[in-house]
């Protein structure tokens, strides 16, 4: 690698191998081949066999993966069109096809089909990493499923939820992406065989104004680059529609990563859950005991740039004038990578944190203790009306025993004091003792939290994943470079 030159830190940092080989040159011009190769293949199949013999697809064949680099680029210099100088340079090598080669074809022809191609593998490495990240969060919410802790609103303690039906939610919108990312999936066909401005006019021509032919064409060439079925309509390119639905469905996973890991900093924070902390990471080069949640910080970082990549691919697609401009090539040269880049690097993480997150009961049970009280005045208001107090009586002192115990917490620094104060004020038919009891740990005030995680987790959660026993494969590369 150079150190002189700037390098995509998506790549050098970041993501993973396999979704680089993917959006590499070598694959991409190596799919541009395929492309001709089943073109010629269909042609020669439906009757221009004298045209396009067997003896030119043997010899496309035989060159699909050894791409002269070099002379393609010399060409593009020269005649300033790349697709013109990959087929010049696979003439060079193959010169008894040379004359075949992208017959009939528009450049959207390799263009259109090696993208939907590409992002197809892109989808199915993406789709495999969500669900292992679903599957590592099923275990974490079993685990935990009963381990009371305080819920939050608007960042402030509320009811107890459990740690294991807080994760809860995170699989939720990781099912949905799921969801998107399936209907998705649907949406994919070969732009196929449509010619210059989707007319098909050139291979009407080919096929001696041949309607069926020509539709036959369309579909086997198709089939051949492995789609089940072609875009009925196109321009010279596919719908741009169909990339702004992609970039949408995958900013939604990194959405899903963003609430996720600010949670999880906030948690950090709070020293109650963090993510895996390495044992010769150093967190602070100045604070030598910090413990920073850099994973999360990454992963929200990585994730507000796919959060915002929607909107260019929305403006493309609204400016694709009348059959197509070429205001989108540059931008989608550099887009469509980076948005599955962006989404496995996320994915990387998260599984990476969910794999090895770390949980701190007594911490929970320090901050429990500090809000409890507070919230169990409503239930020692119940008990003492049961033993024949006034509710109005009982609401006044338990209300200005709460605003003193609240004081001494802010202002003194000291640990909540309610109950005993409670317990000490002789109108209350209550201890200290049996005040403290009938509040208990936390659990008697989580409501359905443990039977919602189990019935959750059993019911939706793992009748989904059962599907999807080939991609839990427990070989989820969670290991992150830096």
């Amino acid at each position: 690698m150079s150190r002189e030159f700037y390098q995509e830190p998506l790549v050098s940092r970041y993501t993973s191998a396999e979704m680089q080989k993917i959006f590499s040159e070598q694959t991409k011009f190596e799919t541009w081949r395929r492309c001709w190769i089943a073109l010629a293949e269909g042609q020669h199949e439906l009757g221009l066999d004298e045209i396009v013999t067997r003896e030119m697809i043997d010899e496309l064949k035989r060159f699909e993966k050894c791409i002269n680099f070099d002379v393609a680029a010399q060409k593009e210099k020269e005649i300033r069109h790349d697709v013109m100088a990959h087929v010049y340079a696979y003439g060079k090598q193959c010169p008894v096809a040379e004359p075949i080669i992208h017959l009939g074809a528009t450049s959207q022809f390799v263009g259109c089909n090696t993208d939907l191609i590409l992002q197809r593998k892109a989808l199915a490495l993406i789709k495999k990493a969500l669900v292992n990240v679903i599957a590592n969060l099923v275990a974490f919410c079993r685990k935990h499923k009963n381990l009371a802790t305080l819920g939050y609103t608007h960042y402030q303690p509320a009811q107890p939820t459990t740690v294991g039906k807080r994760h809860t939610l995170y699989i939720q919108d990781l099912l949905m992406d799921l969801d998107y990312l399936e209907n998705l999936e649907k949406q994919f066909k070969a732009r196929g065989v449509k010619g210059t401005v989707g007319t098909q006019a050139t291979f009407m021509e080919l096929f001696k104004d041949d309607h069926e032919k020509v539709r036959r064409l369309d579909l086997l060439v198709a089939k051949k680059l492995g789609f089940t079925d072609v875009f009925a309509v196109t321009g010279q390119t596919y719908t741009r529609k169909l990339d702004m639905k992609t970039a949408e469905t995958l900013a939604g996973i990194g959405a899903s990563a963003h609430k996720f890991a600010v949670d999880l900093r906030l948690l950090s924070n709070l020293k109650v859950q963090e993510e895996p902390f390495a044992k010769n990471q150093v967190g602070s080069s100045a604070m030598a005991y910090k413990r920073n949640p850099m994973r999360s910080e990454r992963m929200t970082g990585l994730a507000r740039k796919l959060m915002g990549l929607p909107a260019n691919f929305a403006a493309t697609f609204a400016n694709q004038w009348f059959e197509r401009t070429l205001d989108d090539s540059a931008i989608r040269r550099m887009d469509i990578p980076q948005a599955f880049l962006l989404t496995d690097a996320i994915l990387k993480l998260y599984l990476n944190i969910t794999s090895g997150m770390v949980v701190f009961p007594k911490q929970i049970e320090r901050h429990m203790r500090m809000e409890l009280p507070f919230m169990a005045t409503e239930k020692i208001l119940m008990a003492c009306v049961e033993k024949g107090e006034s509710r109005q009586e009982m609401h006044e002192i338990i209300k200005l025993h709460s605003l003193e115990a609240g004081k001494v917490v802010k202002e003194e620094g000291r640990d909540n004091d309610l109950l005993s104060r409670l317990g000490a004020n002789p109108r209350i038919p209550f201890s200290a003792e049996e005040l403290q009891a009938m509040v208990g740990t936390g659990r008697e005030f989580s409501g359905r939290a443990e039977a919602q995680t189990e019935e959750y987790l059993t019911e939706v959660v793992e009748p989904r994943l059962s599907a999807y026993s080939s991609l839990l494969t427990g070989e989820m590369d969670a290991e992150l470079k830096v």
